[in-house]
């Protein structure tokens, strides 16, 4: 049979490749995309981002009915929780998002694909794999787009029952009465967040002497102490080496320290490039050492006519910069220009309250022998957080002490993720903190504390 032949062939429908796609076909390619799951939109639609979210809005807004709701003169009898009906909408918010994106193909012409893809050797050819036959695929460009999956930890096998990885977390189909969660970061605290607001005990052991590694120091500490106020335990300093099942329970074995016993167990220890039989072989392309796809700066692989972009490349695991790899890339292809500005990249975390940042830490602005200001705003002194009844945390900015140029920008409090885009903005126009605190800002808002900020580099916050 002959290969069915299109300009651009992309594997994988996640948010870095139905994007890519879709800007592709926007810019006239006969474009293909493949994806070995029925539903589109990829992990972070159907298993990880968007569902996980879902669980903490949630999870959050029955935590603030039982505990919260008085303060407001609200009284509410007989709170009860439907489990069930939580995991249904859940469900219903995902599936609605992926036949969007089922539409949006439709509406580009992009032809879709159901089956497991491989390169089969130079020449841009493709196999499609459902189970059943092969299809035969040629293509001027191929964009690998396959996304993560979760990381491993030795000595802890996921089993489908009590040890499992976020997947499982996500649909526990009852509250855990205790839940050992393996990580610190992101996907840990979120959903260690989500099932201690349901009514778990959450215990989160960290290898590391802190939490949420990558982010400011400063930021970090302050999250956990105000975690550790909502009802998480954190370990640190713990090597996890193993976890049984003993009884009705899981054992979760930690080197040099006391075990720790509980009936689910979550391993969030990071996530790693799904590469695996991807046919790179057939191509000549070789893993680096962690298993990222090596690209240049125009996300070219070392075989003629193959792109790569998102988790399988090196840098952060983000659904948005994906997104942006995937415009830059196709983008170029068809236009000779592309490009992706990784300090204006911010990154979130949907904990209560959220945590944002994007630019330089501290730390590295330290490392880097950079001379800087800083201007931190505590939430408490703004107007619009006090009639929201949320005002722990702050924004810390940090801009070069020569220039004034906005370095970075350092969130926890609420709707940080909402307000760290205005900073992202900022950085990548290269603006100074006088630029944004010489920009009026609509009262009573949150925003009011980013300005505030800014203010306070030069030393003139107006209410502190």
């Amino acid at each position: 049979m002959a290969a069915a032949e299109h300009d651009l062939v992309v594997i994988g429908a996640g948010p870095g490749g139905y994007v890519a796609a879709i800007r592709a076909a926007q810019l006239g390619l006969k474009v293909a995309c493949v994806e070995e799951v029925s539903a589109l939109g990829g992990t972070c639609l159907r298993i990880g981002c968007i569902p996980s979210k879902a669980l903490l809005e949630s999870s959050e807004r029955f935590s603030e009915a039982k505990e919260k709701f008085e303060t407001h003169g609200i009284h509410v009898n007989g709170l009860t929780l439907d489990l069930a009906g939580m995991l249904r909408r859940k469900e219903q918010v995902v599936t609605t998002l992926t036949k969007g994106v089922e539409a949006l193909f439709k509406k580009n012409r992009i032809t879709r694909y159901f089956g497991h893809a491989r390169l089969d050797g130079p020449g841009g050819r493709v196999v499609v794999a459902d189970g059943k036959e092969e299809k035969q695929l040629k293509a001027r460009w191929i964009l690998l787009a396959t996304g993560s999956r979760s990381a491993e930890l030795a000595g802890v096998k996921p089993d489908g029952a009590g040890v499992g990885t976020s997947t499982e977390a996500l649909r526990y189909n009852q509250v855990p009465k205790h839940l050992v969660v393996i990580g610190g970061g992101y996907i840990g605290l979120e959903l260690g967040s989500v099932w201690r607001r349901l009514g778990a005990r959450v215990t989160v052991l960290e290898y590391l002497d802190r939490i949420l590694f990558g982010l400011d120091a400063e930021v970090a500490a302050d999250a956990r102490k105000i975690l550790e106020k909502q009802g998480l335990e954190f370990r640190l300093g713990c090597r996890v080496t193993g976890a049984r099942a003993e009884d009705d329970q899981y054992v979760v074995d930690i080197e040099g320290q006391e075990a720790v016993r509980g009936d689910r167990v979550l391993v969030a220890v990071g996530r790693i490039p799904n590469t695996h039989d991807l046919g790179l072989e057939s191509v000549g392309i070789e893993l680096h050492k962690k298993g990222f796809i090596p690209v240049n700066d125009h996300f070219a692989t070392g075989a003629e006519g193959i792109y790569a972009i998102g988790d399988v490349i090196t840098g952060p695991m983000l659904a948005h910069k994906a997104e942006e790899e995937g415009i830059a890339c196709v983008e170029r292809l068809v236009t000779g220009h592309g490009h992706v500005n990784y300090d204006a990249i911010a990154a979130v975390v949907y904990t209560h309250p959220e945590i944002a940042a994007v630019g330089r830490t501290e730390e590295q602005l330290k490392q880097a022998g950079t001379d800087y200001r800083k201007g931190v705003f505590p939430f408490r002194a703004n107007g619009r957080a006090r009639t929201l009844g949320q005002v722990e945390g702050w924004i810390k900015m940090l801009a070069d002490a020569k220039t004034d140029r906005i370095l970075g920008v350092h969130i926890i409090g609420p709707h940080a993720g909402d307000l760290i885009n205005e900073a992202a903005t900022a950085v990548a126009f290269g603006a100074s903190s006088e630029d944004l605190a010489r920009t009026c800002h609509v009262h009573p808002t949150l925003g009011e504390a980013l300005r505030e900020a800014a203010l306070a580099v030069a030393g003139r916050a107006i209410h502190i």
